[in-house]
């Protein structure tokens, strides 16, 4: 008790101000289903997500403290709180149930219903908001001082300079109303190119970039050092890999493919090669580099769940005061103990119940681990498809040995998997907000409603957010490459079927190895690898960006905002775009997409498209500048 004794919130124990109240529960669920949205879309097209919990905190305050014309800090923490789930359930979701997509489209089953996503969805994230209750008085509170959870600190901060909330969270929508008008350009009017690429005569490689702001907003805020990674991954699969292919199997039929490279590439270009060959190699990599990571983890892993195990068993009484209330633990052991049987009971989720029992073990330690390491090395670094990973391949064993086999077995698989995935998401989530509400002096028990009310209501929208964007592009295509889903599913295939091209997948793995050896990260290099380069490349112009920022000659201060506007503009922008991609998905599927083809209609010609694409980047990215360089800021700085 003695760093609880020692820290005094911004908010005193002892002072009642407004924190759940319909205006922060209406604006945090609208927040839930935006960012959740905007995220499932994103991780399905580039393999990543990015964290909501800074933007939802900045159009919080500038809603509640300019539109509304409060001042209640904790109120504005409980929108944050709301908001941000939505983000993470997204995150957890994506990884794995398309993969049930995936098989619905080879003919191996029906699609799933809209219900199962969402009860999938609801009962992980449920049990990653419980699982986070006992933890919070051994990581948050015990701990303060010790782990220091990067977002939920920074968010902190942001609500704290209240008095810009405005200025920020107006840049937070300018973002996302200049991405959802040049998304609209680009995959609505069709008037611009939303990709351009260069090919050689005489040589299989292809290079080129996509023009799409959320996909170079993604390169800003992971910053230079991982987009050149991911650059560097897809250089290495589109102009050494493929060329390779082409140049020594010309002639020859290639297991999984059904007519010779040669023939693929000629109907196909490099494209082809990528779909049939380079995914396989792509995944083999993931696979690896998520492997590897949780390898290197591990230690922390066993460390910070002893920690937290002996955290709870050794946790003293804390006191009376409201920063200190949370949900009864008698209530929440229930609450678990009836979603483990609704688990095994609901028709619709393929889990028996011993897979009911293997989530909810494999989902608390998962939870105290991602809740721990989040707060030492940031959400970003969490190695959540490592966990996924090891996950599927030890419940996958268990499901074949135990006679569930065939495509019931392996949704089964993928059912866990999802529901665990989103455990390890919602529990890292949900430490980051109790941070930032423990900083703040929120009540604790309030954030932990917050959390269940945005979590059931992104749950409710992530059904219809997969069904639209499968409807209209397809899982697994160029358009939404799905990378964690299909290397799940390959994974579950392969431990359940052994009918993987396994020289493709251990060609990855191998390259991954090799790459660990030298120093890079894996994982960032082998998402590039999986991905299409014009994806990677586009990605790393974001990157560039941000490095120029970087290397301005500025004050440190001066620098640290010019960085952070850049930041919300571009979290903004993906926002907007993941919004407009919904629309348009939802045009696609009733068949409207055609009336507003301005490139069909009027025939413009592919040069004029490209013309015009690269006029569009141009602009995308000086508005980045307009946002965060150029943008007006006091005479403090």
């Amino acid at each position: 008790m003695e760093n609880q004794n020692k820290f005094r919130p911004y908010v005193p124990a002892e002072k009642i101000t407004p924190e759940i109240t319909v205006a922060s529960i209406v604006m945090g669920i609208i927040l839930a289903v935006v960012f959740g949205a905007a995220n499932a879309y994103l991780g399905l097209r580039v393999g990543m997500t990015v964290s909501a919990s800074i933007p939802a905190a900045v159009v919080a305050m500038g809603i509640i403290r300019i539109v509304m014309r409060k001042n209640s800090i904790l109120e504005s923490n409980i929108v944050q709180t709301v908001g941000s789930a939505g983000e993470s359930l997204a995150a957890g979701a994506i990884f794995t149930l398309p993969a049930l997509f995936l098989w619905a489209s080879e003919g191996k089953m029906d699609k799933p219903g809209i219900i199962e996503i969402t009860l999938i969805a609801l009962l992980g994230g449920l049990l990653g908001v419980f699982f986070m209750v006992p933890l919070r008085n051994a990581l948050i509170v015990k701990e303060h001082g010790v782990l220091p959870y990067p977002e939920g600190t920074a968010c902190a901060e942001v609500l704290l300079a209240g008095e810009e909330g405005g200025t920020n969270a107006s840049t937070v929508f300018a973002g996302m109303g200049f991405a959802a008008l040049f998304k609209f350009i680009i995959d609505g009017l069709k008037i611009a190119a939303g990709e351009i690429s260069i090919s050689v005569k005489g040589f299989a490689g292809e290079i080129g970039t996509q023009i799409y702001p959320a996909v170079m907003s993604v390169g800003y805020i992971c910053g230079a050092r991982i987009s050149s990674y991911m650059f560097a991954g897809g250089i290495f699969s589109w102009l050494v890999i493929i060329p390779l292919i082409v140049l020594f199997g010309s002639d020859v039929i290639l297991y999984p493919g059904t007519n010779t490279v040669g023939e693929m590439y000629a109907s196909g270009g490099a494209s082809a090669i990528w779909g049939s060959y380079i995914r396989y190699i792509g995944a083999g990599a993931l696979a690896a580099g998520g492997i590897i990571s949780l390898i290197k983890s591990m230690p922390l892993i066993l460390s910070t769940f002893s920690g937290a195990v002996k955290g709870i068993i050794g946790s003293d009484s804390l006191s009376d005061e409201r920063t200190s209330y949370s949900l009864n633990i008698k209530a929440v052991i229930i609450a678990v103990a009836v979603l483990t049987l609704l688990i095994w009971i609901i028709p619709v989720i393929p889990i028996s119940f011993l897979g009911a029992v293997i989530t909810v073990v494999f989902g608390f330690f998962f939870a105290a681990v991602s809740s721990r390491m989040v707060g030492l090395v940031g959400s970003s670094n969490n190695p959540v498809s490592g966990m996924a990973i090891a996950t599927l391949l030890v419940t996958t064993i268990i499901l074949k040995f135990t006679g569930s086999t065939g495509i019931l077995g392996m949704s089964s698989a993928i059912a866990i998997g999802s529901i665990i995935c989103i455990v390890s998401a919602i529990a890292g989530d949900t430490s980051q907000d109790l941070k930032t509400g423990y900083l703040l002096g929120a009540t604790p028990k309030k954030q932990q409603i917050g959390e269940v009310i945005g979590v059931s209501a992104a749950a409710l929208a992530i059904g219809g957010t997969l069904y639209l964007l499968d409807s209209a592009w397809g899982f697994g295509s160029q358009q939404l490459g799905a990378p964690q889903a299909t290397l799940m599913k390959l994974i579950i295939e392969g431990v359940m079927e052994g009918s993987l091209p396994w020289a493709l997948v251990f060609i990855g793995v191998f390259i991954a190895v090799g790459v660990e050896i030298v120093g890079i990260p894996v994982l960032p290099f082998a998402i590039g690898v999986y991905l299409p380069v014009q994806l990677n490349a586009c990605i790393m112009v974001g990157g560039l960006i941000r490095l120029t920022l970087d290397k301005l000659k500025r004050s440190e201060e001066e620098k640290k905002a010019i960085i952070n506007d850049g930041i919300l503009f571009c979290s903004g922008m993906i926002a907007g775009e993941g919004l407009v991609g919904i629309v348009l998905a939802l045009l696609a599927v009733f068949g409207v997409d055609s009336a507003i083809d301005l490139s069909a209609r009027l025939g413009i010609p592919a040069a004029v498209l490209n013309i015009g694409g690269l006029i569009l980047f141009a602009i995308i990215i000086l508005t980045v500048f307009k946002f965060s360089l150029w943008k007006k800021r006091n005479n403090k700085l």
